[in-house]
């Protein structure tokens, strides 16, 4: 399964897009500022150029895996092998204070944040645990 993630608002303090699961649109996300960094800038590069905590991550291809969260105490999906970044999920919330690096699913419908979070990242979580389910290896690319 093929999961794509478009960032569209690229703000500074943070970052909507449109996530696609193999093409059809599923919801909104919000991220971090994007600061353009990129899978392949390296990882000097992108330590050099990331604020922790504020920053989203490089744009790029990722496995994923439905692995359980001692944070958030339920499965959630993990993105493997993200340089300069550890634990990067997808979760429910609703403003960039929430992200730390992470992906949240929802609703634009108010400016720099995602409604309904819960309920679309439920929604992609299912669609996720079907895929591995099914045996299928998901992916997701982040394109700026």
């Amino acid at each position: 399964m093929k999961i794509e993630l478009h960032r569209k608002y690229r703000k500074k303090s943070y970052s909507i897009g449109i996530l696609y699961i193999d093409g059809v649109r599923i919801c909104e996300t919000l991220e971090d500022t994007d600061r353009g960094l990129s899978q392949s800038d390296g990882l000097e590069s992108i330590n050099k150029n990331k604020i922790k905590g504020e920053t989203a991550i490089p744009t790029g291809t990722y496995q994923i895996a439905l692995t359980f969260s001692p944070r958030f105490k339920k499965l959630l999906p993990l993105l493997l092998n993200v340089p300069g970044y550890e634990g990067v999920r997808i979760h429910s919330g609703n403003t960039a204070k929430d992200t730390e690096g992470c992906i949240l699913c929802g609703r634009n419908t108010q400016v720099g944040a995602v409604m309904n979070s819960r309920y679309w990242t439920n929604k992609v979580i299912t669609i996720i645990q079907q895929a591995i389910d099914r045996k299928e290896q998901v992916t997701i690319t982040i394109y700026h």
